[in-house]
């Protein structure tokens, strides 16, 4: 099989130049995609009600189309649950992923067509393959099989076209059938959905699989691993899987877990992020060191980046490519192949680099602290998180954090619920940690901080293992992507959970 690994780096080398030509001219790339889809969508329902067929700019896409949200699209998207067509896009949709981007009551379903299929997720799947045979020449990566720890994959049946599951569900129900060589569990595990049975199989299905890679959330993952250590006995799962080299990871911030990956795997190998959602594939790391990932600009999805200000406005302003800045907050918005238009996806980023254009997830738009004009954004919670872990020798699995509000003898502060899997030293030191960290992070906190006169010194409260599981299962959403929001501007979700382990 060691013979396949010159012969599939030639390939990806050949490929490259295509890629080279959209990094190099990315916002020529960006002006070509706007228009194909402009173009390919005039004569839907949605095409003719905004007048597609005399957009001949971005500006008159601008002006006449409205940002929206999933609100927004929704009647649409009903209407093509139901079977009706050219309603937001002209080709036949029979696939919606639903969304599993929130813990909240309501699921999205966003319309996957074979464009954005085909020209979207599988493209990109192949462009982050390239480029790492471009950085890894002699990979052994396609020697060996790929594991996948999807979502929770239940297929449901609207009618006799229209089916609708998690995103990674669609994906492997319409992947090309020889995907299934260089993949593992087979589908009859991949598309279980009760997760505790789930985990057992993939640990038993796998263990003697040649594992090369490793793609999932870091939480879901670490549960895998463990398993898979009780299962065989061994110390490291490098002693199960030596010709493993690369875990694939996104949906969360990898930070607070890199420690815990290093430790249990037992040996270096290749860490690559992605930013894949059920919207579309839109970037992935293009260089193992880089901070931030390449946005994918020629894979049929237009982006605007609307700075956060703007947020809420019945006409907001957005910016393209040529005019964002390193190291600003942007929501994304986004129009697709798949049939959304000006579409607010819910994260924000930020740009690492401008030559060539590299993003980081630094947030949602809904998930923050801004209770006394903090603004602390995921980004910086993470990596407090991982600071006070390093100082501290704690180890966390997952955690949230709203505010304490103002009463009549005292200022407000944050209270976090963490999750250790190692606790801390001393959890007054992890505190004191955690808090000097923010205040290096974000000048806004730090000002807020200073004497206490708005903030007082966070409440840290440790909470069981398999706290936060069981809030997610109380909700209807434990496994894959669902995952525990962070950061909450109130305290409804942060309670919700209290009482979870309360009346447990």
């Amino acid at each position: 099989m060691k013979l396949l690994s010159p012969a599939i780096s030639r390939l990806a080398r050949l490929r490259m130049w295509r890629i080279e030509s959209w990094i190099q001219n990315p916002v020529a790339a960006q002006r070509e995609v706007l228009q194909d889809i402009v173009t390919t969508a005039q004569y839907t329902q949605f095409g003719h009600q905004h007048q597609f067929s005399k957009l001949f700019s971005v500006r008159d896409f601008k002006n006449t189309v409205p940002v929206s949200e999933y609100e927004d699209l929704k009647p649409f998207i009903e209407r093509m649950m139901q079977g009706e067509e050219n309603v937001l896009w002209p080709t036949p949709i029979s696939w919606f992923a639903k969304s599993s981007g929130t813990t909240s009551d309501k699921s999205k379903f966003i319309p996957v067509s074979e464009e954005s299929m085909q020209d979207g997720h599988y493209k990109a799947a192949k462009d982050v393959l390239t480029l790492y045979y471009n950085n890894f020449p002699s990979s052994d990566l396609l020697t060996g099989k790929g594991l996948v720890i999807g979502g929770s994959h239940t297929i449901s049946q609207v009618n006799e076209t229209i089916q609708f599951g998690d995103l990674s569900a669609v994906l492997m129900q319409n992947a090309p059938f020889w995907s299934n060589w260089i993949r593992t569990p087979g589908l009859n595990i991949a598309l279980m959905d009760e997760w505790e049975t789930k985990i057992q199989m993939l640990a038993e299905n796998t263990i003697k699989d040649p594992v090369t890679s490793i793609s999932g959330v870091p939480t879901w993952t670490l549960v895998l691993f463990r398993k898979i250590l009780e299962l065989t006995g061994k110390q490291s799962i490098s002693e199960v899987w030596p010709q493993m080299e690369l875990y694939l990871h996104g949906g969360v911030s990898f930070v607070p877990y890199r420690e815990q990956f290093e430790q249990i795997i037992g040996k270096p190998i290749n860490y690559l992020e992605m930013y894949n959602a059920s919207e579309g594939f839109f970037a992935a790391q293009d260089e193992p060191d880089a901070d931030g990932m390449l946005l994918f600009t020629d894979h049929g999805i237009f982006y605007e980046f609307m700075p956060i200000e703007e947020y809420g406005k019945q006409f907001p302003h957005t910016i393209g490519l040529n005019k964002v800045e390193i190291g600003k907050n942007y929501a994304l918005i986004i129009s697709t192949n798949g049939g959304l238009w000006r579409y607010i996806v819910g994260d924000t980023v930020q740009f690492t680099s401008v030559n060539p254009y590299r993003i980081k997830v630094s947030g949602r738009l809904k998930h923050y602290i801004n209770a006394f004009g903090e603004e602390v954004i995921v980004d910086n919670s993470d990596r407090a998180i991982a600071i006070a872990c390093e100082q501290t020798g704690a180890v966390v699995n997952d955690y949230t954090a709203a505010p304490v509000y103002f009463n009549h003898d005292s200022t407000g502060a944050h209270e976090w619920l963490i999750e250790f899997e190692k606790d801390p030293v001393g959890l007054n030191d992890f505190v004191y940690e955690l808090d000097t960290a923010l205040k290096n992070l974000n000048s806004d906190y730090e000002a807020k901080r200073h004497k206490n006169m708005a903030l007082r010194l966070p409440f840290v409260k440790p909470v069981p293992k398999g706290s936060f599981n069981a809030w997610l299962q109380q909700k209807g959403k434990l496994g894959g992507q669902h995952k525990i929001p962070r950061l909450n501007n109130d305290r409804k979700i942060l309670e919700e959970i209290l009482q979870s382990i309360t009346s447990k």
